[in-house]
């Protein structure tokens, strides 16, 4: 009863943590038509300003999730990055030039760069098997979509339009350093760190070089950066081209663009919790084909059928908390947990929040913003064709299988 009742608290804890990561992330996205007036900015910058941040995020999860995985406590460097995170974002209300504003989204990439990792392996040490797929989507899908794509477009653009874009920003250190303060009065500096080793054991503990060596590691960083640049080049482009390549006006593109946080927020957790019963790897082919289609949908569906056929095609936010969490915490020991999950979301970072949005649009102003739904569309595809070569890591699905073989 103790271990589920920490777990649940944990679970929640976390839940708000990276959920109000997302909150700080995207808040620039939101603010940007008030801050771009104030400042004289155009779009390049904002596009430099995202590169920035993606950049700095993958690098710092890479780097600060293996610092992390050799520390006796993951807390208190958790705890650090939040309130770092939490100041960056509250001073981008401070800046009077783009330089200053570049410099502060930069170090908020390095202060969250380490939170998912961090925050998963956590998660992954104190879930009971049964539950992990499903609490680990909770943290790394639903989050997110429910706290940075819902909640934060009006609570943003309200705090703007009435008090300004600086207030804006200071607001966010509030519910940050609760957050802050809530991992340091509940969250247990030492975990069950035997609780995954007992179920796999052939991965002991290394360096990046050793997880390189596993084919499952492997397949979720190449899964990673494919998966990525269909996440980022739907997000970033969507709203653009809606109401510039389909004619859609700006009402009906928003209740589009709801319609997509609500789908991010429920498959998060749906895709998961049914991992845990039908096994990971089925669940990762199947809602990876079907989020194939999403951008298909955007390009084709007319205007009244779109929004239900978003919903159900925008699947690939749940797939997420799979191949970059959970697949990876059931393959490696539990002291590679933050390692590996920083390596994967780092060289996703990389390519496809750093560079895929880059050339996507480039080709978009050579070819028209159409191409930009078929290179998302190509991305979820080829994640198709490499999640067939994963190894099955649930322990429902695993369990049976080393029952059957004994049994024969």
């Amino acid at each position: 009863m103790k271990i589920n009742s920490y777990e649940n608290r944990l679970t929640l804890i976390l839940f708000l943590c990276f959920g109000f990561v997302f909150f700080d992330r995207l808040a620039l996205s939101f603010l940007f038509p008030f801050v771009a007036e104030d400042l004289n900015l155009n779009n390049s910058h904002l596009g430099m300003l995202s590169s920035v941040l993606a950049l700095a995020w993958a690098l710092s999860g890479m780097t600060l999730g293996h610092i992390a995985d050799k520390k006796d406590s993951k807390k208190y460097i958790l705890v650090i990055s939040v309130i770092a995170f939490t100041l960056c974002s509250a001073l981008s209300g401070m800046v009077t030039t783009f330089i200053s504003l570049l410099i502060f989204r930069g170090l908020m990439g390095v202060a969250e760069g380490p939170v998912l990792p961090i925050a998963q392996s956590l998660i992954a040490d104190a879930s009971t098997p049964k539950r992990r797929g499903l609490n680990m989507g909770l943290v790394n899908a639903s989050a997110p979509g429910l706290i940075g794509a819902i909640i934060a477009p009006p609570v943003l653009i309200w705090l703007a339009t009435d008090y300004g874009w600086r207030t804006a920003f200071y607001a966010t250190m509030i519910p940050g350093l609760i957050i802050a303060a809530l991992i340091m009065m509940f969250v247990r500096n030492k975990h069950r760190h035997d609780s995954i080793a007992s179920e796999h054991h052939h991965v002991s503990k290394g360096d990046i070089k050793s997880l390189l060596k596993n084919r499952n590691i492997v397949l979720c960083v190449l899964i990673s950066c494919f998966y990525i640049s269909w996440f980022i080049t739907l997000i970033s482009f969507t709203p653009t081209f809606l109401m510039q390549a389909r004619g859609f006006t700006p009402e009906t593109m928003g209740g589009i663009m709801g319609s997509l946080g609500f789908a991010w927020m429920i498959w998060g957790f749906v895709i998961s919790a049914l991992s845990d019963r039908f096994g990971r790897k089925p669940m990762m082919i199947l809602f990876t084909l079907i989020a194939t289609a999403c951008p298909m949908v955007l390009l084709y569906a007319d205007a009244d059928s779109m929004l239900p056929l978003v919903f159900l095609t925008y699947t690939g936010l749940g797939c997420f908390t799979l191949f970059m969490a959970t697949i990876p915490a059931e393959t490696v020991s539990p002291g590679q947990v933050a390692t590996a999950l920083g390596l994967i979301m780092g060289v996703g970072e990389l390519f496809g929040g750093f560079v895929t949005p880059t050339v996507a649009g480039f080709m978009a102003d050579v070819y028209g913003l159409e191409i930009v739904m078929w290179i998302a569309s190509a991305g979820s595809a080829v994640a198709v064709v490499l999640s067939l070569f994963l190894q099955e890591t649930a322990p429902a699905k695993v369990g049976h299988q080393q029952e059957m073989a004994v049994s024969a």
